[in-house]
């Protein structure tokens, strides 16, 4: 048999150029065309012991659908994904593949690896345009219900799955809209808001019902829930922002992520016909580094900034943004202001006009694993902007715990949950995702919340706890 030729580098994925993106909020990349997914799944090596499905928390057959999508048979990548994968046109878009299926891909070793997340997104979207999305067949009710809180990856995840499995599911979400993080959180010219709608509207499909402007907590409480439903899935996320504890903090034109984001995304502040206020700024800086902060400074941008600067305590080499938002935020001409930490916000007649800070080196790396920022003394100096955005982290709403005496929680607001089983302190309650880890991905929300969903379906059979 002759060698397989190794085709070095993944195809190109063609995107909207950044001098005309960065004036409207259409995504950016524009996707495979069949010939190009084609050509990128042949690169596969179809490995006897394909580690890219050890990098992947919902476990995909990886290596079985490029193989589909290297034939052509695009359907039956579709197919072969949804069976443990219920929303692949977003995982496609803002998984981390890089340090999950991609960064331990075989060809990695040497080369690109193969560009599993752009054929994941690919092959979704090629369903949606075939206008007919296929609907597994309806199992055999289970007479079991079960309350899902929240409807974004872990709640949409588990609901999938426990739909599946024949029981009855209910989704409460307290906002107007279904999608938890991905409506409120990801900008639409990262993950368009059709595409979650489109996602969610399958997850109804497979038998769930959603529920808006829901609060759980305060509309009804986890044991008023457990006199109607035979289990609960938490999937609330992490919708308390974090604060710095500066002074000036409370200044106008000070936001919180969640806030800014929030108000842009789901409330529709970039449209010209919605009246959502939110201040735009001419010079805005967000503090941090990671997804969230690249999401915010490109936002602000699209919202009629003339400068966005981030500023972040470390190097960008310490940076936990993924590399392809750093890269489109440098393209879009999003400015870094490195080894910098804020001590003050500054501002005249109640209003933000400046932000304190001061130097850093780095030193030895700390708990995480990454070099420490050594404040340089004397090497304070002033940033001069209109809004600042701060974008440091996130931890869960302690609505549900402060209501539920006998839910167990962290210091930091997270609930406790065994990792094998996602059970909670409390009998009948599973919980998943950014509520058990503080802010995380979406692909570890949705495995943990396949985890919570098998957990939960064996206690409806068998009522053990």
């Amino acid at each position: 048999m002759a060698k397989k030729t190794i085709v070095p580098n993944k195809v190109k994925m063609q995107e909207q150029p950044a001098s005309e993106r960065v004036h409207n909020y259409q995504e950016v990349p524009y996707g495979y065309t069949p010939e190009q997914a084609i050509e990128e799944a042949i690169r596969c090596l179809q490995c006897a012991k394909p580690t890219c499905m050890d990098g992947c928390p919902v476990n995909i057959n990886i290596p079985g659908f490029l193989a589909q999508v290297a034939d052509g048979d695009f359907q039956g990548a579709v197919e072969t994904i949804k069976k443990t994968n219920a929303l692949p046109a977003i995982t496609g878009r803002v998984c981390p593949q890089e340090v999950q299926c991609e960064g331990v891909c075989v060809l990695h070793k040497k080369y690109e690896p193969v560009a599993i997340g752009r054929l994941e997104r690919f092959v979704a979207d090629w369903e949606a345009q075939q206008g007919k999305i296929k609907i597994p067949q309806a199992p055999q009710p289970s007479g079991k219900k079960v309350a899902v809180v929240g409807s974004g990856p872990a709640g949409l995840t588990a609901a999938a799955d426990l739909a599946q499995l024949g029981h009855q599911v209910d989704i409460f979400e307290a906002l107007h809209e279904p999608g938890g993080v991905l409506v409120y959180g990801i900008p639409e010219f990262r993950l368009p808001k059709a595409i979650v709608k489109r996602e969610v509207d399958y997850v109804r499909s497979l038998g769930a019902d959603v529920h808006v402007d829901f609060v759980v907590g305060a509309v009804a409480t986890l044991d008023e829930l457990l006199e109607k439903y035979d289990a609960i899935l938490l999937g609330t996320g992490a919708g308390l922002p974090w604060f710095m504890g500066l002074p000036g903090e409370n200044l106008g034109g000070v936001y919180s992520s969640n806030e800014y984001l929030t108000r842009v995304n789901l409330m529709k502040a970039y449209r010209d016909d919605y009246d959502t206020p939110v201040s735009r700024g001419k010079r805005v800086l967000t503090i941090g580094g990671g997804n969230t902060a690249m999401d915010a400074a490109r936002t602000a941008l699209r919202i009629g900034a003339e400068e966005s600067i981030i500023v972040y305590r470390r190097s960008r080499a310490e940076m936990p943004a993924r590399a392809e938002e750093i890269h489109h935020a440098e393209e879009e001409g999003v400015q870094f202001n490195l080894l910098t930490t804020p001590i003050a916000f500054h501002g005249k007649d109640g209003r933000v006009t400046a932000l304190e800070c001061i130097r850093n080196e780095l030193g030895e790396p700390d708990a995480s694993g990454r070099r420490r920022p050594v404040p340089i003394e004397g090497s304070n100096f002033m940033i001069e902007a209109d809004v600042m955005v701060i974008a440091i982290g996130q931890s869960p709403s302690p609505l549900i715990a402060n209501t539920t005496p006998e839910l167990e929680t962290r210091k930091n607001g997270t609930v406790t949950a065994d990792n094998a089983t996602m059970k909670t302190s409390k009998k009948g309650v599973f919980a998943a995702g950014d509520i058990i880890t503080g802010g995380a991905t979406v692909i570890l929300a949705m495995g943990q919340a396949k985890i919570a969903a098998k957990a939960i379906d064996e206690y409806l059979k068998t009522g053990e706890w």
